[in-house]
């Protein structure tokens, strides 16, 4: 591998950490940048699926409900851009709620588990009260979840920008290994 290209995988991975830490650091920033995101891909994913529709409303006969689907995720799109507070308020209580939602169905799960079994059954059923009870906690208080979302993504961030300045050591592993050979 060439010298400039080691030196831009040096200086992608420390800007990852660093962008990570930020969104540990500002998990209000993070939020909004999310929202802008959401926004924009959602906008995009619209406008992309409506000039399909078009040019494949003669092939596909129910292009009127891919036309109001294509229209309901550009007006979504320009609504979260246009209104980023809100959205990015959103995220936490939307987080939350599936956090909660998920927790209930596993705990109503696990009791098909103990019916085959299971001997373990009762540690699904308090991971399932766990996250029940923090979604809920995190719907009535958006602040925490907010600062969990942004927590996990600034980490998930570290932990690409790590990976990659491990792979660049693990490339001049290889590097030396092929002239040794």
């Amino acid at each position: 591998m060439d010298k400039s290209t080691k030196i831009w995988l040096v200086i992608s991975s420390i800007l990852l950490i660093v962008l990570g830490i930020f969104c540990i650091a500002k998990p209000g920033g993070t939020l909004l940048a999310s929202a802008w995101l959401i926004g924009c891909f959602t906008l995009v994913s619209g406008i992309s699926k409506l000039i399909f529709t078009f040019r494949t409303q003669r092939y596909l006969p129910n292009s009127a409900s891919r036309f109001l689907s294509a229209l309901l995720q550009i007006f979504i799109g320009c609504f979260f851009l246009f209104n980023l507070l809100e959205t990015a308020v959103a995220i936490p209580v939307v987080f939350s709620l599936w956090v909660m939602f998920e927790g209930i169905i596993i705990f109503i799960q696990s009791f098909d588990y103990k019916k085959v079994g299971f001997g373990q059954w009762w540690l699904i059923m308090l991971f399932g009260i766990a996250a029940a009870v923090l979604g809920i906690y995190g719907m009535t208080n958006p602040v925490f979840s907010g600062t969990i979302v942004s927590t996990m993504i600034g980490l998930a961030i570290v932990a690409l920008g790590a990976a990659y300045l491990m792979g660049y050591v693990g490339i001049k592993k290889f590097e030396k290994a092929i002239k040794r050979d």
